[in-house]
């Protein structure tokens, strides 16, 4: 039943986006799997020219590469295209007894070295956002620049164990149900209801171990602490269906900058693929300009 889920998701958001999403004919180089750190198999797949800077796209929480089906044509035209799915995730292996967000920062680590990639721009998505911070930690010969999509909205902010546990101790009592719900208050009233379906009935066919721990784990990073010495450019693509701090983000971190989609919710590379594009190539630029200004 979870793989059909998951099909009918892809169909959906297929037929949904197919006006602002180019052609559906990919050109891949290279579908693979890497070992990670703690020899659980990472499956990652490799679109456009073989040239660097590389645009490596990281998924949020019980989502998978899928979700970036709208960028992988636009981006791969000028940029190598590489799309990770993290360990329990997507066509990944299972196997750890704790799914930290470290340890999905070594995943995507894995993935640049098995390509031997000199320059990465990492973009990470919700949960991805922490993923890239720490992987940007472990492989900082490779990567030069971030961008969050829809996260990392207060950098100095630590969230109260009461505001976590407010989120995870339903999902843990009734996964699916409590997903589904979870997952449509990441929508604005206004979204596309066939989208904010096929993206809960996904999200909550996830593999709930891996979903309860990763959430526990992620739960308990300190963005704070991880932006310590960051030395590379960070930006992010936002919705305003939360609210972000930006002058507070550019004080800890002097590079930041945000490009803003109104009136959107969390899943902005599926609600409105073209105009998200758009502003994330302008936020790849940045990094672009910037890291050369360095050399």
């Amino acid at each position: 039943m979870a793989k059909l889920t998951r099909y009918s998701f892809l169909l959906i958001v297929s037929i949904l986006c197919i006006c602002g999403c180019g052609s559906p004919m990919y050109n891949t180089q290279l579908i693979a799997n890497v070992l990670s750190a703690d020899n659980v198999p990472i499956a990652y797949a490799v679109y456009g020219p073989v040239t660097d800077p590389a645009v490596v796209f990281v998924h949020g929480w019980s989502c998978d590469s899928r979700y970036w089906h709208n960028q992988i044509p636009y981006f791969s035209k000028k940029y190598r295209v590489i799309t990770v799915d993290l360990a329990g995730h997507g066509n990944s292996g299972f196997g750890r007894k704790v799914y930290t967000t470290e340890a999905f920062g070594q995943d995507v680590a894995a993935v640049l070295r098995q390509l031997d990639v000199k320059r990465a721009v990492l973009v990470g998505h919700s949960m991805g956002g922490e993923v890239i911070l720490y992987a940007a930690k472990i492989s900082p010969e490779r990567v030069i620049g971030l961008v969050g999509v829809d996260t990392l909205e207060d950098l100095g902010m630590v969230y109260p164990d009461e505001v976590k546990n407010s989120i995870y101790e339903p999902i843990a009592a009734d996964f699916v149900p409590e997903v589904q719900k979870f997952v449509r208050t990441m929508f604005p009233a206004n979204a596309d209801k066939a989208l904010v379906e096929a993206v809960a009935r996904d999200m909550s066919s996830a593999p709930q171990d891996v979903a309860l721990s990763s959430m526990k784990e992620y739960f308990k990073v300190s963005d704070p602490e991880l932006i310590k010495d960051l030395k590379v450019p960070l930006k992010s693509v936002n919705a305003d269906l939360w609210p972000t701090n930006v002058e507070g983000n550019k004080k800890l971190v002097l590079s930041y900058e945000m490009a803003l989609m109104k009136g959107h919710g969390h899943f902005i590379m599926l609600e409105d693929p073209s105009q998200f594009n758009a502003l994330l190539e302008q936020m790849i630029n940045r990094v672009l300009v910037e890291t050369k200004e360095k050399k």
